[in-house]
C-alpha cells in the first residue's frame, strides 16, 4: 500500500457508521468560525502560514487562495505585503460573499467550485495559499500537483496536525460507544506528498486560544449535529463538553483546524 492510498483510506474511514442514523446532516460548516478567524487574522496576522506567504511577496505579486473561506490566509497579506490582486476559490458561496465584503478596495476575483477542477479558470499566481482544506481531499496527488503548477514562486499549505474531527472522539465513545479513527495526521500528509516528489519546508506551530463562537449554545448545537444526535440531546452534549473542560466563555470549534497546526511551503513550477 502506498502513502497516497493510505491517505485516501484513512479519510474514507471517517464515513458515518451504518449503525448510526443522523437526524440531520452531520457535516456542519460553521461559517461563524471562519468569519471570526478571518476577521482576527486580517486585523492582526499571526502564524507561520502568514509569514511564509509574506516572504514570497517581498516583490509585488498575485495570490490565489484555494479554499479561501472569508479570506484569513490571503486578505491578511493585503496592505502588509506587495499583493496586487487576489483570486479566491471556494465551494461555499456564502463564504465567498463574505470574502468579497472583506476584499472591498482590493482587486479580486471569486471562483465558486472545487480544486483542481477550476485550476484552469484560476490560472497562475505568484503565491498560492491553501488553508485547512487537505483533510477533505482524498485524491491528494492531482490536488497538490495543481497547486504547484499554479504557483510561480511558492505554495503555502496550512493544515491541522491531525484530522480535526479526532477532537470529538471521546464524545463518540460516550454517546455511541464507537471508536472513531485517529488519523490521518500531518505525518501521513508529508509521506503522501513525498510520493509525488514534494518535499516541503515544515513549520509546526500553535494558534492561541480564541473565542470561536459568540455563544456556547451555538457550539453545543454544532457538536450535537456532528455527533448525529437529536435536538433533545443538547443538554447532555452541553454537560459532556463542560466535563471535557470546555470553557463556555471561550468556546472553540471541535472539528475544524484546532490549535495545533502545521504549515508546509514548497516552490511553484508555473
Amino acid at each position: 500500500m502506498t502513502a497516497l492510498s493510505t491517505w485516501r483510506d484513512l479519510l474514507a474511514a471517517w464515513a458515518i457508521p451504518d449503525t448510526v442514523h443522523p437526524p440531520e446532516s452531520p457535516w456542519v460548516l460553521p461559517r461563524e468560525v471562519f468569519l471570526r478567524r478571518a476577521d482576527r487574522q486580517i486585523a492582526e496576522p499571526i502564524g507561520a502560514t502568514h509569514r511564509l506567504a509574506a516572504e514570497a511577496l517581498r516583490e509585488p505579486g498575485t495570490v490565489l487562495d484555494v479554499g479561501a473561506a472569508a479570506g484569513a490566509a490571503s486578505l491578511s497579506l493585503v496592505g502588509r505585503s506587495n499583493v496586487t490582486s487576489v483570486t479566491a476559490l471556494d465551494t461555499d458561496d456564502e463564504l465567498l460573499a463574505a470574502f468579497a465584503e472583506r476584499a472591498a478596495g482590493v482587486e479580486h476575483r471569486l471562483l465558486s467550485g472545487r480544486w483542481p477542477e477550476l485550476a484552469e479558470s484560476a490560472g497562475v499566481a505568484d503565491v498560492v495559499v491553501c488553508g485547512n482544506v487537505v483533510y477533505n481531499v482524498p485524491d491528494l496527488a492531482p490536488f497538490a500537483a495543481a497547486l504547484t503548477a499554479a504557483a510561480r514562486r511558492r505554495v503555502v499549505v496550512e493544515t491541522a496536525a491531525r484530522h480535526p474531527l479526532t477532537a470529538l472522539n471521546p464524545l463518540w465513545q460516550r454517546f455511541h460507544g464507537i471508536e472513531r479513527p485517529t488519523g490521518p495526521t500531518a505525518e501521513d500528509l508529508l509521506a503522501a506528498l513525498a510520493e509525488i516528489g514534494i518535499e516541503p519546508k515544515v513549520v509546526v506551530w500553535q494558534r492561541p486560544p480564541e473565542r470561536e463562537y459568540a455563544e456556547f449554545a451555538t457550539m453545543v448545537d454544532v457538536v450535537r449535529r456532528r455527533l448525529c444526535l437529536p435536538a433533545d440531546a443538547a443538554g447532555e452534549v452541553e454537560r459532556a463538553l463542560l466535563e471535557m473542560g470546555v470553557d463556555p466563555e471561550m468556546p472553540p470549534d471541535l472539528g475544524s483546524s484546532g490549535r495545533d497546526l502545521v504549515t508546509l511551503a514548497w516552490p511553484g513550477s508555473a
